[in-house]
């Protein structure tokens, strides 16, 4: 689903109107999140530019996302093995 009335996010005391496939409340979410990320960068550094600031934040975050699909594919891995010893207990017992 397309919105057809952009939505308006405040990150750092600016507003953006943000057009997106997701809805409303997924929206506020993310620029809440991403809100969240700027202070916590700004609290943890000194007198930054608003452009190096962008730039931590897009690191940090891309360090998430990537730790997230770290752990995923680890997952993966682990059900693969459990299936294939559960599809060979299976065998095993049908001969």
């Amino acid at each position: 689903m397309c919105l057809e009335t952009p939505v308006t996010v405040k990150i750092l005391g600016h507003e953006y109107q943000i057009k997106s496939d997701e809805d409303e409340e997924h929206v506020l979410d993310i620029a809440q999140f991403v809100n969240e990320k700027f202070k916590a960068i700004i609290d943890s550094t000194d007198g930054l530019s608003e452009r190096k600031t962008a730039i931590l934040v897009a690191f940090d975050i891309a360090s998430d996302y990537f730790q997230v699909l770290k752990e995923r594919n680890g997952v993966t891995v682990d059900i693969q093995g459990r299936a294939r010893v559960l599809n060979h207990q299976i065998d095993s017992v049908m001969r």
